[in-house]
């Protein structure tokens, strides 16, 4: 078979040439440490993409090649590319929290913005640029009762300067001639390593269990493992330019999260405590400034508000299903039982 015809399933079966190399940025985080676990277990020539002070911790396979980049630095970014051709291009790599607003901008719309056409100009081999956005760029919508599946074509109304960010990079890509992309929008990710439904462990460890509003609230959420395999799915399949919503198929209350936790805990009881929302915004408010006051990133900002107060976070994976093959393996149940082990055995819990 014509190497140009295999796809990354095929990889798998040993092809390590250098024309099925894979740039991953991001790689130190969360989800790309796992995209590079993953394109190491497929036999990929993996280039993990980090900053000079990113952590190693989760990137210590021998087999993995590092490359420093700079995303907002064009000129620089062309000089750190200059000699490289990646067939694929995986961009994971942006920031969730900032206090300075202007950085969402900064990093996730304009570095990403950088780094496509820095990877246009030098990689002549470039099979696709799988970018990782969120479902956050959809907002609020179908906020009405009985809630719908949010789709890729409803009016996007992002109302966290993260969304923002990660739709104005979304639109900026599109505006690329000839980038061959794709956007991959997961809902609530969740898994060994993460830090911020680890906060949820630790509340349900001490009995307290944490809910914004009184009206029913629908969630969805999807483990690593799942988005890992969109991933790699969207590198050879799926239309350029196509924007796929993926989560586990499912549907939650608000408090199903949670009861997988305190069952896998062990907790015999914990306390359900609902803050009505003008509560949530005065502290979430004053978050937001102390942040601002201290130079200290909150927890609960004005991001985290618009966030907790959504209530529909249904979206449509059909799509997903249909064009890329893409096949949940993973239920909420589950998925809480790996990530509640993997935080006992690594002294998190």
């Amino acid at each position: 078979m014509n190497n140009k015809n295999q796809d990354l399933s095929h990889s798998a079966q040993g092809n390590k040439q250098e024309c099925n190399s894979v740039l991953i940025t991001g790689a130190s985080g969360f989800i790309g440490s796992f995209i590079v676990s993953e394109a190491i277990r497929r036999g990929f020539d993996t280039w993990a993409a980090i900053r000079r002070n990113s952590s190693k911790e989760y990137l210590k396979d021998t087999r993995i090649k590092f490359i420093e980049l700079d995303l907002n630095n064009p000129a620089l970014l062309n000089k750190q590319l200059s000699g490289h051709d990646f067939k694929y291009v995986i961009h994971a790599a942006g920031i969730t929290k900032s206090i300075d607003k202007e950085k969402f901008l900064s990093i996730n719309a304009y570095g990403t913005a950088n780094l496509a056409e820095a990877v246009m100009r030098n990689c002549s081999s470039l099979k696709r640029f799988v970018f990782m956005s969120s479902l956050s760029v959809m907002g609020p919508v179908h906020e009405k009762e009985p809630f719908i599946d949010i789709k890729s074509s409803d009016i996007a109304v992002p109302n966290t300067a993260y969304g923002r960010s990660k739709l104005v990079a979304e639109r900026m890509l599109s505006e690329i001639k000839g980038l061959p992309y794709i956007i991959i929008r997961p809902t609530g990710v969740y898994g060994p390593r993460e830090k911020d439904y680890f906060m949820m462990f630790k509340s349900i460890k001490s009995h307290i269990d944490f809910a914004a509003g009184y009206s029913p609230q629908d969630l969805t959420f999807v483990y690593v493992d799942d988005v890992v395999q969109a991933v790699f799915l969207a590198c050879d399949k799926g239309e350029t330019g196509a924007k796929y919503a993926i989560s586990d198929g499912q549907v939650y209350s608000s408090t199903a999260f949670s009861e997988y936790i305190r069952r896998e805990l062990d907790n015999t009881w914990i306390i359900r405590i609902k803050a009505p929302l003008w509560l949530l915004r005065i502290i979430t408010y004053i978050g937001e400034l102390s942040g601002r006051l201290t130079g200290k990133i909150s927890a609960l900002n004005n991001d985290k508000y618009n966030i907790l107060k959504q209530r529909n976070w249904r979206c449509d994976i059909t799509p997903a299903i249909k064009d890329l093959g893409y096949t949940p393996s993973v239920t909420l149940e589950e998925g809480v039982r790996k990530t509640a082990s993997w935080y006992k055995s690594n002294k998190w819990l």
